[in-house]
């Protein structure tokens, strides 16, 4: 059974480890620290992963390795901690999901491999819950960008935009820097898919926001359709359909009123709104 002093001993180098993962992660470039790291024998140790993709990604062609790649993607990245760990580790499920088959190489699914790796290291070294969570959550989402290209439809991107929640701007620096190709034409379409994206989601945004100021039923269809005179009634359906999110289309308002109404006709008869 370890003594308290080699669970405390243990607990420094832990520490010890972790902080010089974040310094080198923030330094203007961190490359030569990486690549040190990686000599030193410290990602064996602590992420031996990292060391992993030390791989060919074709054996015939002989393209770059994955730890290259991930190295120069990390350094390309602003100098913040978090995003720039997500750098690293963004490519880490690929040693484990690595196969060779008739259409060549393939990594399927490694980004949730990666994702699940990244909880796994980085809790074992110490890292806050929050950090490890929203580190794991952009390795997961680092591939999603990739569908963009052949068409995403606006409920497309609102689910990017929704499953990135507060990540977004990370997510979409990493995909932007997630390109170390040295065709010039190649990594200038991929930024200008980037912008496309990012416009698609400013305009649904304005969208969206113009569709709460504005209900999808006008009062004079809402009287219709719930067979009511003018009144207090109507002026809160129509702050029912404003409030609602996401923004209803006509058909499903127009379900979600007589859900509403029915309901509230059972209140008044049970006397719980207070009106007579």
């Amino acid at each position: 059974m370890p003594s308290a002093h080699d669970v405390d001993a243990s607990a420094d180098v832990m520490v010890a480890a972790r902080e010089r993962l974040c310094d080198v992660l923030v330094r203007p470039d961190p490359s030569d620290g990486l690549i040190a790291m990686v000599a030193a024998g410290f990602f064996q140790r602590w992420l031996p992963e990292v060391v992993e993709m030390q791989m060919e990604q074709d054996p015939v062609h002989r393209h770059k390795d994955v730890l290259t790649h991930t190295i120069a993607v990390t350094a390309s990245a602003p100098p913040q901690l978090r995003l720039r760990c997500a750098a690293l580790m963004h490519d880490i499920g690929k040693p484990a999901t690595h196969r060779i088959g008739p259409k060549g190489v393939t990594f399927r699914h490694h980004e949730a491999v990666g994702a699940r790796i990244t909880r796994r290291r980085l809790t074992e070294m110490g890292f806050d819950d929050d950090f490890v969570h929203d580190v794991a959550r952009l390795v997961e989402l680092s591939g999603r960008f990739k569908g963009f290209g052949s068409g995403w439809t606006d409920s497309a991107v609102r689910r990017y935009v929704v499953d990135a929640g507060a990540l977004l701007g990370d997510l979409n620096l990493l995909v932007r820097h997630d390109c170390t190709t040295r065709n010039a034409s190649k990594a200038a379409r991929l930024q200008r898919r980037v912008d496309e994206l990012e416009t698609r989601i400013r305009e649904l945004a304005a969208a969206d926001a113009e569709a709460r100021r504005r209900p999808v039923l006008s009062g004079d269809e809402i009287m219709e359709l719930l067979d009511i005179p003018p009144g207090p009634a109507v002026g809160e359906a129509v702050r029912l359909l404003l409030d609602h999110d996401p923004p209803l289309d006509a058909s499903s308002a127009e379900r979600v009123l007589r859900d509403w109404w029915l309901g509230r006709g059972h209140r008044h008869e049970n006397g719980l709104d207070g009106v007579c």
